[in-house]
């Protein structure tokens, strides 16, 4: 039991990070994020002696999380601001950035933004990200696809508009 324990501490310690950005790139909130972490390595902890690939089964409990959470009915009350400035704060180029490419990420599915993160953010392969999701390798590569046409949709303006 010993063992097993040391086991699964390691395995957090290696991979809790990584869930966590990639959790927040699916919803767009660290606060969601962390606790959909926590909840997909609970369900990992849980079958940890019959798991082949467990951090397949993180990720895909992970996306699982955030899919059960979202349906929730609170989840759906929206705040009235889109973001709290902080005073006197002074936002690089590459934070503005980063803040439109998650409003991009927003405007996707949830199947859409859950397999663009997941080939090109954690860059797993199409049969990695298939199996992580629980879908068939043509539906990854069209969600992709239209994922990513969407995102170049999204963002070309705004390239254009600092030119």
């Amino acid at each position: 039991m010993a063992q097993r324990d040391e086991d699964f501490h390691e395995f957090v310690q290696a991979h809790f990070v990584d869930l966590c950005r990639t959790g927040y790139l699916i919803c767009g909130d660290r606060h969601r994020a962390e606790d959909a972490t926590q909840e997909s390595l609970l369900r990992v902890a849980s079958k940890w002696g019959r798991l082949d690939n467990k951090l397949a089964y993180a990720r895909r409990a992970l996306l699982n999380a955030l899919i059960d959470e979202s349906r929730r009915p609170w989840r759906r009350e929206s705040p009235r601001a889109d973001h709290h400035d902080v005073a006197g704060a002074n936002p690089t180029t590459r934070v503005d950035d980063r803040d439109e490419l998650l409003r991009a990420l927003a405007t996707l599915s949830p199947r859409q933004r859950a397999c663009v993160v997941l080939r090109h953010y954690r860059d797993l392969s199409v049969t990695e990200t298939a199996n992580a999701l629980g879908i068939s390798e043509g539906n990854v590569k069209r969600a992709t696809s239209d994922g990513l046409a969407a995102l170049k949709q999204h963002l070309t303006p705004l390239v254009h508009q600092g030119s």
